[in-house]
């Protein structure tokens, strides 16, 4: 079968292009769906309860007060 101009026929080209080339064909369908996901996600996750992270911290927390000596591991 011959290969179809998508802007004669795009429903016969579809068919063509899922057949004769599968790999680019849905390649080019599931990238599609990132725009689509890029602007439904957020809103969807915010409605099921999933708020913003905790900061990550920058430095190790340092303790308050004198630092005990640790007792009774003397050889």
């Amino acid at each position: 079968m011959a290969p179809v101009a998508f802007w004669s026929n795009p429903g016969a080209y579809i068919n063509w292009a899922a057949r004769a080339k599968p790999a680019i064909f849905w390649s080019i369908v599931v990238g599609g769906f990132g725009p689509v996901l890029l602007f439904t996600v957020p809103p969807i996750r915010r409605y099921f309860g999933d708020g913003p992270r905790p900061q990550i911290p920058l430095t190790y927390p340092v303790p308050h007060g004198p630092r005990k000596r640790p007792a009774g591991y003397d050889d």
